[in-house]
């Protein structure tokens, strides 16, 4: 599964911006996440179409860039995760990005984006969804 990371200026509106240009090309927003921090707004998007999105995107000047992210099946109990951030500190391996995409019937999924996606992907091959 890829993710698209927009990064812009913090401002008024910005987001309706992003969601507007990818609802004009009939994009479907899966799951999206958005945080300010110090002047600049970071913005992280899954969608059903990559390719439409990253073009409308940057039809409207927005600078985004897509990675890999690998979505894990977890217990949906306390310390799972940190059973599963530890592989990746162990292995030396930096985690770009970690969102909890649902909760349901005891389950927790969980994407995550790493650098060195095939090791990463070894790491959680185990609980590994997509």
């Amino acid at each position: 599964m890829k993710q698209i990371t927009v990064v812009t200026e913090d401002r008024s509106g910005v987001l309706a911006e992003i969601t507007e240009a990818l609802a004009a090309v009939g994009v479907n927003i899966e799951d999206l996440t958005a945080e300010a921090i110090g002047g600049t707004m970071v913005a992280i998007l899954m969608v059903d179409r990559y390719d439409d999105a990253l073009r409308a995107l940057a039809g409207r000047s927005f600078k985004a860039v897509t990675e890999d992210a690998l979505v894990v099946q977890l217990e949906d109990r306390s310390g799972e995760l940190a059973r599963i951030t530890r592989r990746f500190k162990e292995a030396n391996l930096n985690l770009r990005s970690v969102r909890t995409i649902r909760r349901w019937g005891g389950k927790c999924f969980v994407a995550l984006a790493a650098e060195r996606s095939d090791e990463a992907r070894a790491l959680v091959k185990d609980v590994l969804v997509s």
